[in-house]
């Protein structure tokens, strides 16, 4: 009897459903792009100076950047992106994959090469370009 008590006491009274964690719109792989932009151009900043200083400072500031990159697309990832977009675009995962090592310690974490963090944007415009593709389509 206390069971069925308390389980009327906390049974919901109405049901809701949503489509995502927060409202639509919010999702842009603009800022993984923006932060990767940054990487390059710390990158970019140190090939011409040699103030030891100069070049801690770049790489902190290079390794910070990364992580937002791989924070941004992974939001993008496992928030934005649904199963039906991954069966439309079965290269999805694989991108993503791609591109978040591309920002990690095997990419532009650890490298000064202003070409990986070219092809951590290119990849970044792959997913753009399919994100993009599913906004068209959900209007």
């Amino acid at each position: 009897m206390f069971r069925s008590l308390l389980a009327r006491l906390v049974e919901p009274t109405a049901e809701v459903s949503a489509h995502c964690d927060l409202p639509c719109g919010i999702y842009d792989p603009v800022q993984a792009k923006l932060e990767a932009q940054s990487v390059k151009a710390c990158m970019e900043k140190v090939k011409d100076n040699q103030d030891p200083d100069f070049v801690a400072r770049a790489r902190t500031v290079k390794e910070e950047r990364s992580d937002l990159v791989k924070h941004h697309l992974w939001v993008l990832w496992t928030d934005y992106f649904k199963p039906p977009h991954f069966e439309k675009y079965p290269q999805l995962h694989q991108l993503f994959n791609e591109a978040t090592k591309l920002a990690g310690a095997g990419g532009t974490k650890a490298s000064w090469d202003v070409a990986v963090a070219d092809q951590l944007l290119a990849k970044i415009d792959e997913i753009g370009d399919i994100f993009w593709e599913t906004k068209k389509a959900a209007a």
